[in-house]
């Protein structure tokens, strides 16, 4: 049996969980790598690579795996084992590439049970101590878990993780971040430690906000912290310009028009990612109006939804023109409960092609429905 074939009988039989070991060459630096079919409002696979101390995550579609285990195995993987609800196989490679194949009825269902109960190993490790999460009260001052406090802490470690997708294959370098509309700055300061202690990344912080006394507690912090490259100043997301080779920028809960000159100006910094969660989104509420689509305007929640979808799709495709790979993710809020949007945007070679179909359907949108927004007003 050849390799293609024995990946596609497995395939064919929907894993649920597969793990691949014996690594070759420069994959010794992760032994292991497991993915696990999720089903957490889609269907997805999350591949986790380990190293002795660390995890790194990364997630796509069902469609992507067999491309996915084509590119690790012979090159990078010689033993692979999958599990489906009711078989187990395995595919070992002599050093000449020879398959070795195996197929048995197993225990599948109970072990994919075990796989996915297991407790989750988050970026975040629970038995270490972060200061801003014992300032925040998620951890007690002896590192330990408050329970009442166990779903914000999974929230922040989806945003840690949403972060580390993006940077995982960048190389080994000094990064400079800027956090518009910082307030309380406690995710800034938990991403200092992750970049700083857990992956051992050099960071320049700096974070922007318009509260002067919430820029002096920061400040305090930072240096209590013991966080110095993270700098905190009072001042307005609207006109600032920071030198260019920006390599993060992230606006979390800018007010409304705040966030579209947050991205303006990561754009303007030539920021490789950008990271931003809207709220408050008022602006293309009080513009939208359609004569042949009024249905979608003529009741409050659907027009206020409406509203706040339009301006994220909005931003996200002036991104694409501007050169980034754009996408939009759903987040659970750290400070409200209805699930927010995430934009995520990668510095990327975008064809003009793209550019252009992305910049055609933000102008036929907004004759649509008469839409003048703040993020396209720096091209008027």
């Amino acid at each position: 049996m050849t390799l293609e074939e024995a990946l596609g009988k497995i395939l064919q039989d929907a894993p649920k969980r597969i793990v691949l070991s014996q690594p070759r060459g420069e994959e010794k630096l992760y032994p292991r790598r497991e993915i696990l079919l999720k089903e957490e409002g889609r269907r997805y696979y999350q591949e986790a690579r380990r190293t002795a101390t660390q995890v790194f995550h990364e997630n796509y579609d069902p469609q992507e795996l067999e491309g996915r285990l084509h590119a690790l195995l012979p090159e990078r993987y010689a033993q692979l084992h999958a599990w489906t609800d009711n078989h187990e196989y395995s595919i070992r490679l002599s050093k000449k590439n020879r398959v070795l194949f195996h197929e048995a009825l197993s225990k599948g269902a109970a072990m994919l049970s075990l796989a996915h109960n297991r407790p989750k190993r988050h970026l975040l490790a629970s038995d270490t101590v972060i200061p801003a999460l014992v300032d925040m009260g998620i951890f007690t001052k002896e590192g330990t878990l408050i329970p009442s406090m166990s779903d914000k802490y999974r929230q922040i470690n989806r945003f840690v993780e949403l972060v580390d997708d993006a940077i995982r294959d960048l190389p080994p370098k000094p990064l400079r971040i800027i956090d518009f509309g910082c307030g309380k700055s406690y995710l800034t300061f938990i991403l200092y430690h992750y970049f700083t202690q857990i992956r051992g990344i050099p960071v320049s912080m700096l974070g922007l906000d318009l509260k002067a006394d919430v820029i002096a507690r920061c400040n305090a912090a930072a240096k209590r912290y013991g966080y110095d490259t993270l700098q905190f100043q009072v001042g307005d997301i609207h006109g600032f310009r920071q030198e260019p080779n920006v390599d993060m920028v992230i606006t979390l809960h800018a007010c409304d028009t705040a966030t579209d000159f947050a991205l303006q100006n990561a754009v303007a910094c030539g920021a490789s990612m950008i990271f931003s969660v809207p709220c408050s989104q008022h602006e293309l509420n009080g513009q939208i109006g359609s004569d042949d689509l009024s249905i979608l305007t003529r009741y409050g929640i659907v027009k206020e939804r409406l509203s706040a979808l339009m301006t994220d799709a909005i931003r996200a495709n002036y991104l694409v023109t501007k050169g980034y790979k754009t996408q939009l993710l759903e987040f659970v809020d750290l400070e409200h409960t209805p699930k927010n949007l995430l934009i995520r945007a990668v510095k990327a070679p975008v064809s003009q092609s793209a550019k252009q179909k992305a910049a055609e359907e933000i102008e036929r949108l907004c004759e649509a429905f008469r839409l003048h927004p703040s993020i396209l007003k720096e091209e008027d």
